[in-house]
Order: structure tokens, then sequence, then C-alpha cells
């Protein structure tokens, strides 16, 4: 297996920051896109549980826009179908936390989809 294959890790990047900007941006629409639809796609937030597409579906429908700033992120691939990318992040409404996200993407047929990802906040 070929761990961080240039094209893969191009793609999962520019893929990532697609999902970044939809995130910034209250897309509800582009960001349901960008999650696997299988009733075993996981989402781990700061204060809430999505198990299933739908769950994630629902959760999306009731948030806000809001801004940050990323840190420190790290894409890896596995092959050229997996991918991993962590990273930290600052938010303004929430001072003197650091935000931590983890996501797992896989190569579907119809392109790069999220199937897990864990997203929590520890003190600065």
């Amino acid at each position: 297996m070929v761990i961080n294959d240039p094209a893969t890790r191009a793609e999962v990047e520019a893929i990532f920051f697609a999902y970044e900007q939809a995130l910034l941006r209250n897309d509800n629409k582009t960001l349901a896109a960008m999650f696997l639809d299988r009733p075993d796609t996981v989402r781990y937030g700061v204060n809430d549980v999505q198990h299933g597409y739908d769950e994630v579906l629902a959760f999306r429908a009731t948030q806000a826009p809001f801004d940050r700033a990323l840190d420190r992120t790290i894409i890896t691939s596995y092959g050229t179908d997996h991918a991993t990318v962590q990273t930290l992040f600052v938010r303004e409404d929430t001072p003197g936390k650091i935000g931590r996200q983890t996501q797992v993407w896989v190569r579907t047929r119809t392109g790069w989809k999220i199937a897990a990802a864990h997203v929590s906040m520890m003190d600065g």
C-alpha cells in the first residue's frame, strides 16, 4: 500500500477544503453530499452523536453558520481509496478552547465521501 500518494492526497485536500467552505457557509446541501449515505456512517460532535446518514442530515439541518480558523491540518492517504484528515481549529465564539476534528474519507463511485467524523474541544 502506498501511503500519501501525491495525486490521492491532492484530491482529498481539495474535497476537504470544499467541505470547509460549505461548513462555514452552512451549505447543508453540499455538506449532505459529502457524507457517505449509509446507516453505519458516524459523526461524533462536541455535544452530539449521529449514527447513520439520516441522523447526520437531521443534525446539519439544525446548525447555524460560524467562523473558524484551521491549524495543523494533516491529510494522510492510504492507498488510493482511503484517507484521514485531522485538523485543529479555533472559533471566536469559544474563547480559550481548541477544537479537534478527524474525518475518514473513502472513495466511492460518486466521489470522495466522509464515512466517519469526530469533533471535540479542549481547553487551550
